[in-house]
């Protein structure tokens, strides 16, 4: 494998790989520095000769035993025994489905995407979001209107109702 490729695949399997990492250890920040991590590993795996036959599936597992070894060393070790099997298909296709879901509220337009994650991620009432940001309450329910039109467009692949959104 050259740089080239490497950097295709870090691009493409970063976010679902943060996304697995998160649900590991709980932590936006920690999960970064495991994928790091685990990148860097593999880094140095393939310029010592390593061939892979399964990139994608080799930098799950990596991820997975960073997030083991990070589990033990902060003293969470049980944990770390009782909540890492094996990586599954299904946990790979909920990583993906969780980057592109994120990818797509990134896409919203600003003010879009900022009503709907004070409502969804905040937890805030329309009229709170109404009060915070001095707009209506009826441009707040418009706002949420759009952001689940653009998200459920976005996400028509993926299995998932848009209501269902697990991280936000």
């Amino acid at each position: 494998m050259n740089n080239r490729d490497f950097e295709k695949n870090f691009r493409r399997l970063y976010l679902p790989l943060g996304m697995y990492a998160l649900r590991l250890c709980g932590n936006t920040a920690q999960a970064e520095d495991i994928v790091q991590e685990a990148f860097m590993k593999l880094w140095a795996k393939i310029e010592e000769g390593l061939e892979i036959a399964d990139f994608k599936a080799y930098a799950y597992g990596a991820v997975r035993n960073e997030a083991l070894h990070w589990l033990r060393d902060s003293g969470r070790r049980e944990e770390a025994v009782d909540s890492l099997p094996e990586v599954s298909d299904e946990q790979i296709d909920t990583s993906e489905r969780d980057a592109a879901l994120w990818r797509a509220i990134e896409a919203l337009p600003e003010r879009c995407r900022r009503v709907f994650l004070l409502s969804k991620r905040d937890g805030l009432s329309h009229a709170e979001i109404a009060d915070e940001m001095g707009i209506s309450v009826k441009t707040v329910e418009n706002q949420i209107t759009k952001a689940y039109s653009r998200l459920r467009g976005e996400l028509a692949g993926f299995r998932m109702p848009v209501v269902f959104l697990p991280f936000l």
